[in-house]
């Protein structure tokens, strides 16, 4: 499996979405422009599956390279 570029997130609203999403959790985000560019991230959930959601109910988690790539890592 190639190993993605994630992005970490963390929750700040589930409004909802409350069976898919905590609030305070850390997320992995996928990447592209596309989807941020009309209001919504690309987030791996609760099930495990990549969802669009919008992008104002997350904040980037501002982890350091070695922290992301740890956690990716750990992930896989």
């Amino acid at each position: 499996m190639a190993q993605k570029n994630f992005k970490h997130v963390i929750c700040i609203e589930n409004t909802d979405y409350l069976a898919s999403l905590e609030k305070r959790k850390l997320y992995e985000a996928l990447p592209g422009t596309t989807a941020l560019n009309r209001g919504f991230i690309r987030v791996i959930d609760e099930s495990g599956e990549d969802y669009l959601y919008p992008s104002d109910y997350f904040m980037d988690a501002n982890l350091t390279k070695e922290t992301q790539a740890a956690l990716t890592n750990v992930a896989f």
